[in-house]
């Protein structure tokens, strides 16, 4: 019953993971604000990506620059600022319009929003702790090595070219679909890293529901996680009511770790599907939800 439900997330997956396209001659970008692209090799995966960081207003004026900034990690880079590079649909988080839309009304810090482009065809056995059974194109993974590749090659990158803050306090992690199961497991596997995790649509079943069986018990404990899924992403009646059992379950081993409304929020959107579309219009709120009220730790500066 659950096989066929997800068939649609599940091609998702797939589409997404497709190597990139040539982007259409006539494809505007939608980029706004100030975005740097910089290659990164992993001697992790051993390969070669884009790392796209979004510098808040203000960050090359001379009276900032001393100033230090807490940073928000974003997986699947290639579709959070520019629809032209979303060959699957075509969309964005709109990452860029929101962020700079929120640090001008005051709602959330000013901060670095730092997009990590994904492996292509490897999308899934880089992110996937875990194989997913109704994926058969996923057949190796090595998602347990995702977070080292955060915390070892990412981070100290990023750190020694931008002005960031580090440690626990001033880290944010977020992701979509196989990014959001990436996110959750890092914010596991790390806790002494990311203090906060955005997770969107996460493939919750992964490992026949072993990441849902690693939140209990929670003992390294981010400081806020908000966790969304759209009522479209899986439509059978019998299969929906198991995956909202599933969420159910995550979130009652949040709260018996101690969480409840003002740091843990999951937000179930009754005709939302699995599209960047739908990730977008939830991100104004989910970024208020989880660092509206945050306070860079200055303590922890980085180099």
């Amino acid at each position: 019953m659950l096989l066929r439900a997800v068939l649609t997330i599940a091609l998702a997956c797939l589409a997404t993971a497709g190597v990139s396209r040539a982007v259409a001659a006539d494809c505007k970008s939608t980029v706004s604000g100030d975005l740097r692209i910089q290659p990164l090799t992993s001697k992790i995966f051993n390969n070669t990506r884009s790392i796209r960081v979004l510098l808040p207003p203000g960050y090359d004026a001379k009276e900032n620059s001393g100033k230090r900034y807490p940073v928000l990690y974003m997986l699947d880079g290639q579709n959070l600022f520019d629809a032209c590079l979303s060959d699957v649909s075509h969309a964005e988080w709109q990452v860029d319009e929101t962020v700079y839309r929120l640090i001008r009304e005051k709602a959330i810090p000013e901060m670095i929003v730092v997009g990590i482009d994904h492996a292509g065809v490897k999308r899934g056995y880089e992110f996937l702790p875990y194989r997913d059974s109704f994926n058969p194109d996923v057949v190796e993974t090595a998602g347990d090595r995702f977070p080292d590749f955060l915390a070892n090659e990412v981070l100290p990158f990023v750190n020694g070219q931008y002005r960031t803050l580090t440690g626990h306090g001033n880290t944010a992690l977020g992701g979509s679909s196989y990014g959001g199961v990436a996110t959750l497991y890092a914010l596991m596997a790390r806790p002494q890293i990311f203090g906060y995790g955005l997770i969107e649509s996460p493939t919750i079943w992964v490992g026949m529901g072993q990441l849902i069986r690693d939140t209990s018990p929670l003992v390294g404990l981010p400081r806020k996680v908000f966790i969304a899924f759209g009522g479209e992403e899986v439509t059978h009646g019998a299969a929906e009511r198991q995956v909202q059992g599933f969420f159910a379950t995550v979130t009652a081993n949040f709260k018996a770790a101690g969480y409840n409304e003002s740091n843990f929020r999951y937000f179930y959107e009754p005709g939302a599907k699995h599209t960047e579309s739908a990730w977008a219009k939830r991100l104004p709120d989910a970024l208020k939800f989880l660092l509206g009220d945050w306070k860079p730790e200055v303590q922890d500066a980085g180099k």
